[in-house]
């Protein structure tokens, strides 16, 4: 690399520049404050962890995501983290081991050797929520609710939210008996919605839950597609009904409680399948190519650390939510002479303007004026006062 590359950052890291980091921190503020006021509390993990720790039960795609080092001290592998939401659940089932249910929020920048898609980052700032111990439909309803208003707060306008329960997937392919090799098969396809390709994937496999299968992969739309779903998929395991039930609930919930969000269910999706144990769901607004936020139940992850809990959350990258956010006011910019500070009523003024949300920057001797100043501070009839202009 020549020395003229030497400012060049890796591809899909990127840098946030003025006013946009501004404009992030004072969301990332409003957004946690948001979250306290449900009653979740906030934590910070830490950057680095040791890589069993780090990736136990999390599944294969975030052990990829994941960069790994060696610890200099004790000559374990570490892994940087690529996702917080594997390092809360160690806490809850570690660190804090509260009984009942416990919520907890989050708010820090993550790094991955791939992004999660072609327009994802490689260092997004992760935002989200977590709620540990309880398995019922009102956590997860709570949970949408609370991504459904923070997307809102954000900005978000024609809000769709994308509905998927992994449970109906796990239930019919537990009964379809298929190879492990055709399995693996079936769910690239499922997962790139190749579905012309179905058919003659599965040509050879013939079992009721089969032909359960094929009709799966045709169930999305609007809400009324359960409707179809509860006829087609009749004969299926009781699990089957009860997740249908789950789905139905929750969009009745969410259609009453945000009539202004679009719903569409995929009964197909596949999305953290092997970190999922149920609800999945994904919020997109028209301007973006790339889910907004996106979140479900993953029960029983704990378990590998010594307490199994049932457990759903979502989380979001902060950069992109920021990008729907109307640009705030400006606060008022004045310049003050560097004299200012160095007198007592001087210094008084300038601790009651900024007290006040003004800015105020010192003119230094031999420098050009800040661009965009408003005013400035003068010394008049015997003290320091703001003049306009």
């Amino acid at each position: 690399m020549s020395f003229a590359d030497h400012w060049l950052l890796p591809d899909g890291m990127d840098e946030v520049l003025p006013p946009q980091a501004r404009q992030i921190e004072s969301l990332r503020r409003q957004l946690l404050d948001h979250f306290h006021a449900w009653g979740y509390e906030l934590v910070l993990p830490p950057k680095v962890e040791f890589l069993e720790s780090l990736l136990t039960g999390a599944g294969h795609d975030l052990e990829l995501q994941t960069f790994k080092v060696t610890d200099q001290l004790s000559g374990r592998m570490m892994g940087v983290s690529a996702d917080v939401t594997p390092q809360v659940a160690r806490m809850d089932a570690h660190s804090m081991r509260a009984e009942g249910v416990a919520r907890f929020c989050y708010s820090t920048e993550v790094v991955r050797t791939r992004p999660d898609n072609l327009l994802g980052s490689r260092s997004p700032i992760q935002l989200g929520a977590e709620l540990f111990g309880h398995a019922g439909s009102d956590s997860d309803l709570e949970i949408l609710c609370l991504m459904t208003d923070s997307l809102l707060m954000a900005g978000a306008q024609n809000l769709c939210l994308d509905l998927g329960h992994v449970g109906i997937y796990r239930a019919l392919l537990a009964e379809a008996n298929l190879t492990p090799e055709l399995e693996e098969d079936l769910f690239d396809l499922l997962q790139h919605k190749r579905l012309g390709e179905l058919d003659q994937l599965l040509s050879g496999a013939n079992s009721p839950a089969v032909e359960l299968l094929k009709k799966l992969a045709h169930l999305n739309g609007d809400v009324e597609v359960l409707d179809l779903a509860e006829q087609q998929l009749a004969n299926a395991p009781q699990a089957v009904a009860e997740a249908l039930a789950e789905l139905r609930e929750l969009a009745t919930a969410m259609q009453e409680l945000y009539p202004e969000v679009n719903l569409y269910l995929d009964l197909s999706e596949l999305r953290g399948y092997h970190y999922h144990t149920g609800l999945v769901f994904a919020a997109y607004v028209p301007q973006f190519g790339q889910a907004l936020a996106k979140g479900g139940r993953y029960d029983e992850i704990g378990g590998v650390f010594g307490r199994a809990r049932p457990a759903t959350g979502f989380s979001t990258d902060l950069k992109i939510l920021a990008a729907l956010a109307q640009p705030g006011p400006q606060a008022t910019l004045l310049v003050a002479p560097a004299a200012c500070q160095r007198d007592p009523q001087g210094r008084e003024l300038l601790k009651q303007l900024r007290a006040e949300g003004k800015r105020v920057v010192f003119d230094l001797q031999g420098a050009d004026g800040p661009a965009g100043a408003s005013g400035h501070i003068e010394y008049q009839q015997g003290r320091w006062q703001v003049a306009a202009g």
